[in-house]
């Protein structure tokens, strides 16, 4: 290589060097922060004094601490294409669930029939009470209303055991009378009482009316008994 070559490589070498530190204060007025400022000044000084190198380390000491400091809106108009297409898009949220459906209304029974109100129960029938020495202690009870003396319960009881055997519910099979007394028809001892057929007081009360009005006492009708076979 010429010497005139060389000579004209190390002059614009000089002039690069000159005007490098030139650029550089020019990009440090543009700084805001005193802090770059003072950062980029240093630089120009070193490279005053020959460390040719120093003014490019400035330069990128200047770019680092503009990149540091720039607000994130400048970051991101400083940025390259291809790191801003490299960046994932956001997962677009997923879809809204769709609402739940209202739980079906439970279904109304039908209403339910109307229960007829139930019928009141029919009435026992009474019972019979068959009891020959509680109805003969009764009757004997009803001797004097007749104006019977006590004598003639002797003759009652053979007539009424003759007929009955004091029994409440003695039937006839033959003539259809019934009861203690032998009331033919039966239905005769109802003007007594409702309870004719099951209450041996009341066949009594009637056969003692029937005996007082038919015979006078219960010795006459047992005396036509005998002569008669019935009363």
């Amino acid at each position: 290589m010429s010497p005139a070559k060389d000579l004209s490589r190390l002059h614009g070498r000089r002039r690069a060097e000159v005007s490098a530190p030139r650029t550089v204060l020019k990009k440090a007025a543009a700084l805001r922060s005193t802090s770059q400022r003072l950062a980029v000044t240093a630089g120009v000084l070193a490279l005053v004094l020959g460390a040719g190198a120093a003014g490019q380390a400035t330069n990128q000491a200047f770019d680092a601490s503009r990149a540091a400091n720039s607000t994130p809106a400048e970051a991101g108009a400083t940025a390259s294409p291809s790191a801003t297409a490299s960046t994932p898009a956001a997962k677009p949220s997923a879809a809204a669930k769709p609402a739940a459906k209202p739980a079906p209304k439970a279904a109304v029974a039908p209403q339910a029939a109307k229960v007829a109100p139930a019928k009141p129960a029919a009435p026992a029938k009474p019972v019979a009470v068959n009891d020959p020495a509680g109805a003969q202690a009764y009757a004997a009870s009803l001797l004097s209303s007749f104006g019977w003396g006590p004598g003639e319960m002797d003759s009652l009881r053979i007539l009424w055991t003759k007929e009955s055997d004091w029994t409440t519910t003695a039937t006839n099979a033959s003539s259809g009378a019934y009861g203690i007394v032998q009331s033919l028809p039966a239905e005769k001892m109802a003007s007594e009482g409702a309870d004719w057929q099951t209450n041996y007081k009341t066949q009594i009360r009637w056969g003692l009316k029937y005996i007082k009005e038919r015979y006078g006492s219960p010795s006459a009708a047992l005396s036509f008994h005998y002569a008669n076979n019935w009363y």
